[in-house]
């Protein structure tokens, strides 16, 4: 049984030169709040004791809450919490979504071949889950017919209404209508796909 030992003086932590935590020889504060590495805690002891315990077990000595007073530090296999914090830290990059928006442009008078090939590109870039930049540039007199481009917005709502929706209204921006399209997800897919059912079988009836 290792001896205890308890202090009533406040320690202030030693300013640290990285983000890596102190271990083993390089905490050199006299004594430590020690938790085992069971996690369970020791209490308050000299660090040459927290050292020699994590020793006798083949483990490391970790400052793990430098801040407070004493630091606590706890007994485990330092290699292999490194390894564990990396994998995490690689895990939780990978799932960071990284937004990609698209711009499909059309002009006031875009031909029936020229809207399907547009159509096509937009439904491509939906598949891949970016999001798509739906903009209507209007030149000289066409400012005069700004209806074109909400007719074919509404037009383009039809066409894609079972893989994207409108996460931004049309709006005008100077002598350009601009509309944001985003993917469906899975489950306002399934609800589109259950209320076309239900019409379906309302219009056989």
């Amino acid at each position: 049984m290792y001896p205890l030992f308890f202090c009533s003086q406040e320690v202030h932590p030693i300013r640290r030169d990285s983000d890596e935590p102190r271990v083993n020889q390089r905490i050199r504060i006299p004594e430590i709040r020690l938790v085992d590495e069971e996690g369970n805690q020791v209490g308050v002891v000299a660090t040459a004791i927290a050292m020699q315990m994590a020793e006798e077990r083949g483990l490391d000595l970790v400052e793990v809450s430098p801040n407070s007073r004493p630091p606590v530090c706890r007994i485990m296999d330092f290699g292999k919490y490194k390894y564990e914090q990396s994998k995490r830290a690689k895990e939780a990059r990978k799932k960071q979504h990284q937004i990609v928006i698209k711009e499909v442009q059309f002009r006031p008078k875009t031909d029936e071949h020229d809207y399907r090939f547009k159509v096509r590109n937009i439904v491509r870039f939906i598949d891949h889950d970016f999001k798509v930049k739906v903009t209507m540039r209007f030149r000289g007199r066409e400012m005069s017919h700004m209806d074109y481009a909400m007719q074919t917005f509404e037009r383009l709502l039809e066409d894609l209404a079972d893989v994207a929706k409108v996460e931004q209204e049309p709006r005008q921006e100077g002598r350009t209508v601009v509309m944001m399209l985003a993917s469906l997800g899975e489950k306002e897919r399934r609800q589109r796909s259950v209320a076309e059912s239900k019409e379906e079988s309302a219009e056989g009836a």
